[in-house]
Parts: structure tokens; C-alpha cells; sequence
């Protein structure tokens, strides 16, 4: 039983008492942190004075950036507190529930850094095949350490942002000189974000993982894939992902993925010290892609070759510091089937082979008008599972220069 009268919240449904992900939605008061409960939320601000003192001015707050920086002990004990309000017979005093659909759902909390893995083999072998038309080769660094590249916190956005078509230099094969303007190869990624918080802290270690990360999001790494083939000689993407980076609404507490941890693939060699794990850091999350309201994939992130607790150890063990409101994202989530792959570049291999949509329209790369929505559920506790919420955008026309 509870008081919060909503289909959707229950122990049966994704964003039920084993789920209870923060954003910050914008009402009438203005921003303010809240928990969503099924289709509704809970401002936070309302409620303050029953969480504790501890917990009362970091939760009032219009951001998630002072329960970021609070520590785990903190989002444990708020995690136990709002359980037990939202699990009760009686709502306490000041609680309100707020549509999440009537509200602006904001950025829910300032991006410090923002790191992009590549960890998904079955994404980089594709990648592979289809840029260098080479068998299915590895860069000879990637089972050895989780590649990456540093991307542009100032261009992350909420999910609902519309993104700009971006422009940039593009050589055509047989071409000699590029040319610059509209990519004509825009794609999705489907993506894993991990937020950190807690004390700011360098050469964090696969088993103190759960220290430094607040929580997950649903992340959607635009890519230009005709600049990034043109550009990325030698150095990785720039133009090609820096326009925009989209980001849920709503970060899922790493607690409610206690019940989703699995083993990773077994490694093909040896690793250093410093990225093996005394506990497994693999998570069962599935991902759902639409186009324009059709499904297109089913990435899996269990596939992943590198796991979270060994991409932050090895982005902090040269001494970068990881603080409260960096975002590092794990690459594309691709599996080793057809339906799995997590953007269109390998979807379509490479254009080669469009997809059909349900209106009957086929696509290679998006186009100008299109809608990609990404979702997500984990398992959670007795047979329960966990919502990963969604992260949305519409594609718009080039901005003219």
C-alpha cells in the first residue's frame, strides 16, 4: 500500500519503489529537485524538514549539484528516508505529487568534464569493418586498456533538446579537396552515462567505484560520421561530436542496480593491476531505440568489454581528479546480433543497407524532422525491474553561418 495513487508506481512497474530516480523539474516555484514516482514526481523541497538536517539543504536545492557533492553515505541515507515516505499509508506533511509530462524536466545537474568510452568489441570490430573494410581488427591498445576521448561538457543537454544538424569539413571518396557544410551522415549512439559525485578524487580503484558515481543516465552521443571518418586522422572526433550530447532527465541511483551486476566477458589478456575488479561491475541494462516511434534496436549492455568501475580507474589513474558532476559515458552499446547495434552507422552498414521504417519511409542517417528516443530497464529486487527513464531529441536543419 501507499499513498501515491498512480498506475504506474509499484513494486510490478519501472518506476516503482525499487527504482525512485532524481531530476529537476521546473514548476510554478521554479527548479527544484524531485523523485519521480511512477508518471508523477515528488519536489523534494516540500518535504525537507522530514529527511533529516543532514540531508534538508542539498535537496532543496535547484540543482542535483549539492546532493553530488554530499557522498555516498548521504544517498544512502536519503535513498532509505524517501523508501519509507513513499512506501507509507499516509503522504507526509508538504508533499505534493507533480506531473513529470506537465513540467519542464531540466538539466539536472552542472556537467564538470565529460569523457566518451569506447568499450562495446562488437561496435569497434563493426566500426572497423565498415571504415577500413578490414577484417574484424582492433586498434592494438583496445583489449588492453578502455579507449576514450575527451568531449565537450558545455554541449551536453537535457533530453527534449532539439539538436542542429552540424556542419563541418567532409571529403567524398574520390574527392581531393573536402568541402565544409551539413553533415549528410547524421547518426545516433546509444549510450551509458555514469555521473560522478562524492570527494574529488584521482586514481579511484575498480573497488571504491560506487564512491565516486551518483548514479546512470541514458546518453545519446550525436555523431556526424562523414566529419568524424575525415577529421579522426589521426587524432579521435571533434567536430563530429562536440555539437551535442544528449543526456535523460533522470539519473537512476547506482543502488537500484544492486540486483543488475554481471560478469563482463572474460578479458583476453592479462590486465594491470589497476583495472582488475574484486567484484563484477557489468550491468544486465537493456536499451530500446526508436526512430520516429519505430523500434530499430536492442542494445544490451551486458556485451560491454569495459566495465564502469574499470573506465573510471583507468580515467583517473595518471591523476585526472574525478569530481562531483563529471559524466563519463561508456561508447556505443552494441551486441553481437543484428538488432543489438546501438547506431545507425552499423544498422545500415555504413548506408549499405537502409532501414525501414514504420511508415514506410527507409533511412540510412537520420534526417532533418527526425525523432530517436532511447530507453532502458534493468532487473531490480524479486523479480522487479528498474527504470532507466529515456533520452530524447528531434533533429533540426543545419543553423545557417
Amino acid at each position: 500500500m501507499s499513498w501515491i495513487e498512480d498506475p504506474e508506481f509499484g513494486p510490478d512497474r519501472p518506476f516503482g519503489p525499487q527504482t525512485l530516480p532524481y531530476g529537476v523539474l521546473v514548476t510554478g516555484s521554479g527548479p527544484g529537485v524531485a523523485v519521480r514516482v511512477g508518471r508523477h514526481a515528488i519536489p523534494l523541497r516540500g518535504i525537507a524538514e522530514h529527511l533529516g538536517p543532514r540531508l534538508a539543504e542539498p535537496v532543496a536545492a535547484a540543482s542535483l549539484d549539492p546532493l553530488l557533492a554530499a557522498g555516498r553515505d548521504a544517498w544512502r541515507e536519503l535513498r532509505e528516508r524517501l523508501t519509507e515516505l513513499v512506501t507509507a499509508d499516509r503522504a507526509p506533511a508538504g508533499a505534493t505529487l507533480v506531473r513529470t509530462d506537465w513540467h519542464t524536466v531540466a538539466m539536472p545537474f552542472t556537467v564538470a568534464d565529460f569523457v566518451d568510452f569506447y568499450s562495446s568489441r562488437h561496435h569497434a570490430e563493426n566500426v572497423g569493418r565498415i571504415f577500413r573494410r578490414a577484417a574484424a581488427t582492433l586498434p592494438e591498445n583496445w583489449a588492453h586498456l578502455p579507449v576514450a576521448y575527451h568531449g565537450r561538457a558545455g554541449t551536453v543537454c537535457v533530453s527534449g533538446t532539439d539538436v542542429h544538424r552540424p556542419s563541418g569539413q567532409r571529403r567524398a571518396a574520390g574527392d581531393v579537396n573536402p568541402a565544409f557544410g551539413p553533415t549528410r551522415r547524421l547518426d545516433f549512439e546509444a549510450e551509458v552515462g555514469f555521473v560522478c559525485g562524492g570527494t574529488p578524487t584521482s586514481r579511484v580503484r575498480t573497488a571504491d567505484f560506487a564512491d565516486h558515481v551518483f548514479g546512470v543516465a541514458l546518453v545519446n552521443d550525436w555523431s556526424a560520421r562523414d566529419i568524424q571518418l575525415w577529421e579522426s586522422q589521426p587524432l579521435g572526433p571533434f567536430l563530429a561530436k562536440s555539437f551535442a550530447t544528449s543526456l535523460s532527465g533522470w539519473i537512476t541511483p547506482l543502488e537500484a542496480l544492486e540486483h543488475a551486476r554481471v560478469s563482463p566477458p572474460e578479458p583476453e589478456h592479462p590486465l594491470h593491476d589497476y583495472l582488475v575488479e574484486d567484484q563484477p561491475w557489468g550491468l544486465d541494462l537493456r536499451l530500446e531505440v526508436r526512430c520516429n516511434d519505430t523500434p530499430v534496436a536492442g542494445p544490451r549492455f551486458e556485451h560491454m568489454a569495459w566495465t564502469p568501475a574499470q573506465q573510471l580507474a583507468h580515467l583517473t589513474v595518471g591523476g585526472a581528479t574525478a569530481r562531483p558532476g563529471d559524466l563519463f559515458a561508456s561508447g556505443t552499446v552494441s551486441g553481437p546480433e543484428r538488432e543489438q547495434r546501438g547506431c545507425l552507422l552499423e544498422l545500415t552498414w555504413g548506408g549499405a543497407e537502409p532501414i525501414t521504417l514504420e511508415d514506410g519511409e527507409q533511412r540510412t542517417f537520420l534526417q532533418d524532422g527526425d525523432r530517436v528516443s532511447i530507453s532502458g530497464t534493468a532487473p531490480g529486487p524479486d523479480g522487479s525491474v528498474v527504470g532507466l527513464g529515456e533520452v530524447t531529441g528531434t533533429v533540426l536543419a543545419a543553423v545557417r553561418r
